[in-house]
């Protein structure tokens, strides 16, 4: 029988982890030198703060070409990923994307290797607008985001289509989701990364110190404005509505699925800026529509400025204060969208987000609780991808944790807000 492949991507995940970065790249040359065929003489690891589940960087090979690499690994993957990256899918159906020229989709040693491009990323474009509060500047990154939003909606509303529950449930997309809410012994919703990130924790948000048990049956009144669910409640009801086969009958797309601004080039070689989606991880071609682009809503513009990805920095720029009254969380937190994320908001909403529910209302399809399946998904994407525990392995502190569950509470419960209004708006005219 023959030896099964060694999970090299994995070990390499592990060993960064553990700040040993070293054996990470030998690892990673010698997973690349079997993926290519050709000798790896030289890698690096990028330490960005964006890598949350992966690693990516440069990798010079024995015949002088230098390639871009980039993976993506999580615990239980190989159960639950097959089809693990579906560039060219996406490019059948006319999405901007980078076809990987090497490709490994074998369970822990997935990889994909690039052309090296010369763009920046979109993240670390929109970083240094926000660094320098440039809001003169970004009008430029605003138009491609918006010419962005435009095209993936006319390339996503020719593939709805209704579909099999068996074709739902196989696609990978519950990856960043469901699956991530679900394991064995465990009620569906605190299972998986909740068990492991928050379940019987404390919890340190602002001066004040709780419980698992007492934080998450605690309602949250968030800069004056009530919320009725909480953080348990949401859990829950993600946990079953945010199931695959809950989700199969409203209607599914083509879609990346996972193009946050660091899976995104900012192409501005042709004099119009562009914008080029790469590692489609997680892209399908029965993605449940109103998933597709839960991520990109998410970590494009909640997540900013700073408090997900560099929460060293939201403590120094931000201020909280957190009082516990009787049965509600009362908190205050001076975090707002900037300009530049205010309109991605603003263009998500106008050319994605409202045709694509249009185009559900007409057929038929569209849900009468599609503003739950939204907001649960959207109050997933920050509380599963990393602990938002201060003090956790996320490198969380008291600050950035209040904001990041005061955000997901805000998100996934709704209230008389600012998020609340723009996702009424979205079926007005519909």
């Amino acid at each position: 029988m023959t030896e099964p492949l060694a999970p090299l991507a994995a070990e390499a995940r592990r060993l960064t982890q553990q700040g040993d970065w070293q054996q990470a790249s030998e690892k990673l040359s010698q997973l690349i030198t079997e993926v290519t065929g050709v000798q790896a003489t030289g890698l690096h690891i990028n330490r960005d703060q964006y890598s949350l589940n992966s690693l990516n960087g440069r990798v010079t090979l024995a015949d002088g070409r230098t390639l871009f690499f980039k993976y993506h690994h999580e615990e239980g993957e190989e159960h639950t990923i097959e089809e693990y990256y579906r560039a060219e899918l996406l490019r059948e159906h006319g999405f901007r994307v980078d076809v990987p020229i090497y490709a490994c989709g074998e369970p822990g040693r997935q990889i994909l290797l690039y052309a090296l491009r010369d763009e920046k990323r979109l993240a670390d474009v929109c970083r240094e607008i926000e660094a320098n509060a440039d809001w003169q500047g970004m009008a430029p990154v605003v138009d491609a985001q918006r010419r962005a939003d435009a095209e993936i909606l006319a390339h996503t509303l020719p593939t709805l289509q209704q579909a099999q529950v068996s074709q739902v449930e196989a696609e990978s997309i519950h990856q960043l989701f469901w699956n991530r809410l679900v394991s064995p012994g465990h009620t569906a919703g605190l299972g998986g990364r909740v068990d492991g990130f928050y379940v019987n924790q404390d919890f340190t948000l602002g001066e004040l110190t709780l419980p698992w048990q007492s934080l998450s049956n605690l309602r949250w009144r968030i800069n004056g404005v009530t919320y009725q669910h909480t953080l348990r409640q949401l859990f829950l009801d993600a946990g079953q509505i945010l199931a695959p086969a809950a989700l199969a009958h409203h209607g599914v797309v083509v879609a990346h699925g996972d193009a946050h601004n660091a899976n995104v080039w900012f192409d501005s070689q042709d004099g119009v800026p562009q914008l080029v989606s790469f590692d489609p991880a997680f892209a399908g071609s029965h993605i449940p529509a109103l998933l597709a682009e839960i991520k990109a809503t998410f970590h494009n513009i909640f997540a900013h400025p700073c408090w997900l990805y560099e929460p060293a920095q939201a403590a120094e720029i931000y201020r909280v204060s957190v009082r516990r009254d009787g049965d509600t969380l009362e908190v205050e937190h001076d975090w707002q969208l900037t300009p530049l994320r205010q309109a991605f908001l603003d263009s998500k909403g106008e050319l994605y987000w409202k045709p694509l529910l249009a185009a559900l209302k007409a057929k038929g399809w569209l849900p009468a609780n599609w503003q739950q399946i939204m907001r649960l998904a959207l109050f997933c994407c920050p509380t599963l991808v990393m602990s938002l525990r201060a003090g956790s392995a996320s490198q969380h502190n008291p600050v950035s944790s209040t904001i990041g569950l005061a955000m997901a509470v805000m998100l996934g419960s709704g209230g008389d807000d600012d998020f609340s209004h723009w996702l009424d708006g979205l079926l007005t005219e519909a």
